[in-house]
């Protein structure tokens, strides 16, 4: 009896002093043409990698192995090496690609070119661009459902959510939103399309079965203008509760209640607050803060900022894996 109590003892003891997991965090910085490392077990930035010019979008391979950059201005991909943590090949585009999703097998880039109003399809198995899919002007946010056989554009100025069917690659509808739509996401059952529009004001929830907007998230911030609250980013918690939304120049993220869709509370974070992920454990939350070259850890659970971290010029996006 005394030993199972001090085995017992032993494992809660070493339960509670076991640290945290650590994940990398790699932070595309549009203005200096570098990606930040952070090691979120020391959130210090711990390699600053050369990339092409104006990088923004930036995510992980579903391997992991790779970390794919879109540098906007050298009109490619650029795919950066986990292991070495430097830049060992890329990826074609189009003109000024911005962000990009994969499938989920992690085959198929699709890839959102800002100038010619296209979505590329990359096979990332053979690294070369297999065809492409005309939608509006300006394509910017890309997203795929959860079963993967919708693919979401969103164009800025023609300010739609085009829905793509990846079997056919053709817009099977449109959804018109407001002004300006920047970002795409899901939530992970499906249930529901969440767009932000900069310009607008507003996030737009739309059922992806009926492809119908269903409601608006607003925003009110005293002491500020309605111009000035622009939302960008989006997260959602994998369990569909809570919502997290970047507001740009407003610099705050707001936090929505993701069941009424209504604002619970604002963060203050850094200046102009872009894009933003949570760490695989979804513990934290990192944000980039373009006008203020640094990222925000937000503490999912507590909801409250508890550090800042400085990187490069101009923050722009951001992507997170477990080494």
């Amino acid at each position: 009896m005394w030993r199972r109590c001090l085995l017992s003892g032993m494992t809660m003891w070493l339960a509670a002093t076991a640290p945290a997991m650590a994940f990398i965090a790699y932070v595309s910085n549009e203005k200096s043409n570098t990606v930040s490392v952070i090691d979120t077990d020391t959130w210090t930035v711990t390699k600053t990698i050369k990339v092409g010019q104006r990088p923004r979008g930036i995510e992980f391979t579903k391997t992991g192995n790779f970390v794919l950059v879109a540098v906007g201005d050298d009109d490619k991909i650029e795919m950066i090496d986990t292991a070495t943590q430097e830049v060992v090949d890329s990826l074609p585009s189009g003109p000024d690609p911005e962000l990009f999703t994969q499938d989920a097998a992690g085959k198929i880039l699709y890839v959102a070119n800002e100038n010619d109003n296209a979505v590329t399809i990359v096979d990332l198995e053979k690294r070369v661009r297999v065809g492409d899919i005309q939608v509006g002007v300006e394509p910017e946010g890309m997203a795929i459902s959860p079963d993967g056989k919708i693919l979401i554009n969103t164009s800025e100025t023609t300010n739609m959510a085009h829905f793509i069917d990846t079997t056919t690659h053709q817009i099977v509808a449109n959804v018109l939103v407001d002004a300006r739509p920047r970002f795409a996401e899901f939530k992970r059952d499906g249930s529901e399309l969440w767009v932000s529009s900069e310009i607008g004001g507003t996030v737009s929830v739309i059922d992806p079965a009926k492809r119908t907007i269903t409601g608006k998230i607003e925003f009110s911030i005293p002491g500020l203008r309605r111009e000035a609250i622009q939302p960008v980013g989006i997260s959602i918690t994998k369990d569909g509760k809570t919502g997290f939304i970047a507001l740009g120049p407003a610099n705050r993220v707001a936090v929505v209640d993701a069941t009424t869709h209504k604002v619970t509370k604002y963060l203050l974070v850094g200046q102009r607050v872009w894009h933003m992920a949570f760490t695989p454990d979804e513990k934290y939350l990192l944000v980039t803060n373009g006008g203020s070259n640094d990222v925000s850890v937000i503490d999912v659970s507590a909801q409250k900022v508890i550090k800042t971290i400085q990187v490069g010029e101009l923050p722009w996006g951001i992507t997170l894996v477990q080494p």
